[in-house]
């Protein structure tokens, strides 16, 4: 009779056991996945002008380099990629970066630095995620570091001060 009883609790014990499993694991697992592809998915697609581009590049360089706008000179335009320069804040000389769109997000690559490894796309997971808003002659950058940390920059530039 005890020996009756230990099975029917251990059966029952396991059965139930069992269906938390399967209801809670689904949720569990569907909760990352939802929240990943928020966060990756912009809200729109994007598709700038070339004027478009060289401003949300220049905002998006002043604010990775913690540069004025005004500072941050547009070198060139190849294609998608914009060839961009300001004044190097220890001595003077000039430092360059290329930077492209991609969707709603700036990436950008140092030139000229000395060793290759320096001189690659910012665009790998140890990297900061730079995203942009372009609403009108306003441009919001939106910095997210690996460490989750975000910082946020209003810029504005109008197309016709961007065309000079």
């Amino acid at each position: 009779m005890r020996a009756s009883a230990v099975i029917a609790l251990t059966a029952l014990t396991l059965t139930a056991c069992g269906e938390r499993s399967e209801t809670a694991a689904p949720a569990a697992k569907a909760a990352p996945e939802a929240k990943a592809a928020a966060a990756v998915a912009p809200a729109a697609p994007v598709v700038l002008t070339a004027a478009e581009l060289r401003r949300v590049c220049r905002a998006g360089l002043a604010a990775i380099h913690g540069q004025t706008l005004s500072a941050i000179s547009i070198d060139g335009l190849e294609g998608p990629v914009v060839n961009a320069s300001w004044r190097a804040p220890v001595d003077g000389g000039r430092m360059r970066a290329q930077c492209r769109v991609d969707g709603d997000v700036v990436t950008w690559k140092a030139v000229d630095r000395p060793t290759p490894e320096e001189n690659r796309w910012m665009n790998q997971s140890g990297d900061p995620v730079v995203r942009f808003v372009l609403d009108g002659d306003a441009i919001t950058i939106n910095t997210t570091l690996p460490d989750g940390a975000t910082a946020t920059e209003q810029y504005s530039v109008s197309a016709e001060q961007e065309a000079r």
